[in-house]
């Protein structure tokens, strides 16, 4: 079980993350990670504002939310889909940047995943989703 603080509950802050950040799907699941801003690389004039700053975004929490809708099945299917990505987030919450925001998307195909498909299926929508973007040759 992930903690309170480590938990999406908010439409709003679902909206935020899903309108605000990167979108990889893979398999049987659609990651959408919201980032935290990055820190400017200019010096500010008052060394304190900064460290002000720094130590309240790295002691922001990552958190993480869950998207199962009806079409992966019925409500047992959707809350053992649910129960296996909430496990599976919350061994791998640690590796994200602090302050990152984390929706996972269920797709109909998870109803029938194995968990260590499901693993594998995040793990690699969670890489995609912080790769850097890429320009496209015209």
């Amino acid at each position: 079980m992930l903690a309170a603080a480590q938990r999406l509950r908010r439409s709003t802050d679902f909206a935020a993350a899903i309108r605000g950040g990167r979108r990889a799907g893979r398999g049987a699941v659609v990651v959408h990670l919201a980032l935290p801003p990055t820190v400017g690389f200019e010096a500010p004039s008052s060394p304190e504002p900064a460290r002000a700053a720094g130590a309240e975004e790295s002691s922001a929490p990552t958190r993480a939310g869950f998207v199962v809708s009806k079409a992966v099945g019925p409500a047992v299917v959707r809350n053992r889909v649910r129960r296996r990505l909430r496990h599976l987030v919350r061994e791998r919450l640690a590796t994200l940047p602090a302050g990152s925001t984390l929706v996972v998307r269920a797709l109909p195909a998870a109803a029938g995943a194995s968990y260590a498909r499901l693993g594998t299926d995040l793990d690699a929508a969670v890489a995609s989703a912080r790769a850097p973007r890429s320009r496209r040759s015209r």
